[in-house]
């Protein structure tokens, strides 16, 4: 197992155990919180998860700079006639990264189910995500979206594991409740 990938699992115990935390008694300050820290590292560890498998693929033959800037998040500039790969970051939408790893390392025939619940609950994690880090007015989360968006990190992290590894996501067992006791 890779460094990140031990990184990434970390951080998403982390982000359980802060759910958890938000269940037991706490004053409404400490609940939110809890959540909001949940949520985010929650995310967090769902791009770590990427960014992990990204930095595989992106160690096998025949890619082109397009693709390496795509796995690497690194730009791509024309310099003395030709195009380079810099070192200057490049940031791509995430479920552009899932959508691109799906289809150019998936196995032929396999494909995550768009209709699936579990991608409308990534889907609602991800913008509610966006909208503690980009926010445009105060907003509220609960306990059961916090737990749906960890749903929907799980089975897509398993589903995205089934189509590129044709194996479960090895964190999927442990389902929600976090092994740390802080």
């Amino acid at each position: 197992m890779q460094e990140i990938d031990v990184f990434a699992s970390e951080l998403f115990e982390e982000a359980k155990r802060f759910l958890e935390k938000a269940k037991e008694p706490c004053d409404g300050d400490g609940k939110r919180a809890f959540l909001h820290t949940a949520l985010l590292l929650g995310i967090c560890s769902l791009e770590a998860h990427i960014n992990s498998i990204c930095d595989e693929m992106s160690e096998r033959k025949g890619l082109n700079l397009l693709d390496l800037s795509i796995l690497q998040e690194k730009e791509i500039n024309f310099e003395q006639g030709e195009y380079k790969l810099t070192a200057r970051l490049k940031i791509y939408n995430l479920i552009d990264r899932i959508a691109y790893l799906e289809r150019h390392f998936g196995v032929k025939g396999k494909h995550l189910d768009r209709t699936a619940s579990w991608w409308s609950k990534l889907n609602e994690g991800i913008e509610l995500r966006n909208s503690l880090v980009h926010p445009k007015a105060k907003r509220d989360i609960t306990y059961e979206q916090v737990e749906r968006a960890f749903d929907g990190i799980l089975s897509l992290l398993d589903s995205l594991y089934m189509v590129i590894y044709e194996k479960r996501f090895p964190a999927l067992g442990r389902g929600l409740n976090s092994r740390m006791g802080f």
